[in-house]
């Protein structure tokens, strides 16, 4: 198929990776693809997400800095009005590629899939990652065009004609706003098995880290506030956890500092370690060396990029039972998890684990059979994106 693929996503974080993995997969799978985005529209031959410098880490201070000089509600209106430039360039585009299909990332305030749609007569199909009103409604400083926001995402949810949510707690967002269920598809986040076919063992990997017979706790991605790494560090002074038990922390984050002065005044400061933003091709190396792999909190309609990470390398996870972590884990088969609202439901779970080799290695071999069990890869996802794509276009009439 020809797949013309619109994003305006210009961070280099998490939101990338899912941009790049899935443009490369569609491509493995013998489909060409023509990306269109801030940066300009790539020819469907070049490397996807070109420009990225492949880092753990965010890239948006730019646009940070943006909204902060501007009135929200003009920044708003600027995101709206972008519609009409990047509908442009996915006309430009389409003029010489003649695509079968539009896939959309979808944004706040983004229409231009839709307006494309509509004018070239071809299916959209929508990617949701977030219920983004709702989520800069209740972060970010609000939202000061709420009416209108809420308009822009209904439209553009109820044009598309496929809308692939990442959760099914995500999905029933999209219900709400009107989208039939015939016209929604889940498609979590995936993993690209390759990228991590080359991981060191847990022996190599703790011995290149100089973490030789410590029981290593580890953590992946933009550390924050809310995912209460603390309580994990305070845990970690107290007498349920083994003396031998190490923090790795496979990224950065604001709270980094504070982490590390907790660990100072408690004692632990030799057993946190934070490395810092790292290129992606070094993650599978680190995490490789994890026995417990921390999930502590989880936005709730979210599916978390560093499950698929541990799950592809087999590590006993500890994770909030929330509706969209059991949509992929389950208690005491492939993880084990805590409720939430038990203040040391997170403590005793890791006290269990830390303490039970048995229990981490059986968790382990199931998380490591859950990716193919649920087909949790970027290929699987192309296959599905591509089998809905060719039903669509087969039922849409002649250009």
């Amino acid at each position: 198929m020809k797949i013309l693929y619109h994003h305006r996503t210009a961070s280099k974080d998490g939101q990338a990776v899912h941009i790049e993995e899935m443009i490369e997969a569609l491509r493995s799978e013998g489909h060409e693809v023509r990306v269109v985005s801030p940066g300009g529209d790539e020819p469907e031959g070049s490397a996807p997400g070109q420009g990225g410098n492949g880092q753990m880490g965010s890239d948006m201070g730019w646009v940070h800095r943006l909204k902060a000089l501007m009135p929200k509600a003009l920044y708003e209106l600027m995101e709206l009005a972008y519609s009409v430039l990047a509908y442009r360039k996915l006309m430009k585009a389409a003029k010489d590629f003649r695509p079968d299909v539009i896939y959309e990332r979808y944004n706040l305030f983004l229409l231009s899939g839709l307006m494309a749609k509509k004018r070239l007569g071809i299916p959209l199909l929508l990617e949701v990652n977030a219920p983004l009103v709702f989520e800069r409604s209740q972060h970010s400083g609000g939202l000061a065009l709420q009416a209108l926001a809420r308009w822009a995402e209904g439209v553009a949810w109820r044009g598309a004609d496929c809308v692939l949510p990442v959760t099914n707690v995500l999905a029933d967002h999209v219900r709400a706003r009107g989208v039939p269920d015939s016209r929604i598809q889940v498609i979590p986040n995936g993993i690209n098995r390759a990228h991590f076919a080359q991981a060191p063992t847990q022996e190599t990997a703790k011995a290149h880290l100089g973490l030789q017979g410590r029981l290593v706790l580890g953590f992946t991605g933009f550390v924050r506030d809310w995912h209460g790494v603390d309580r994990i560090v305070d845990w970690m002074a107290s007498p349920q956890a083994p003396s031998h038990t190490h923090l790795l922390v496979v990224g950065d984050g604001p709270v980094r500092e504070a982490l590390e002065q907790q660990a100072r005044r408690l004692g632990l400061a030799d057993r946190v370690t934070f490395t810092g933003v790292i290129h992606r091709d070094r993650v599978p190396a680190h995490v490789a060396a994890f026995d417990v792999a921390l999930q502590p909190a989880v936005t709730p309609y979210a599916s978390p990029l560093k499950l698929m990470e541990y799950l592809v390398l087999g590590k006993a996870v500890v994770a909030p039972a929330t509706p969209n972590l059991l949509e992929v884990l389950t208690h005491e088969d492939n993880a084990l998890l805590f409720d939430e609202a038990v203040p040391t439901g997170m403590q005793d779970a890791l006290t269990r684990l830390c303490t039970d080799d048995s229990l981490r290695e059986r968790l382990a071999v199931a998380a490591h059979d859950t990716i193919d069990r649920l087909s949790l890869t970027w290929t699987g996802n192309a296959r599905r994106v591509v089998a809905l794509s060719t039903s669509l276009a087969q039922a849409s009439p002649t250009r």
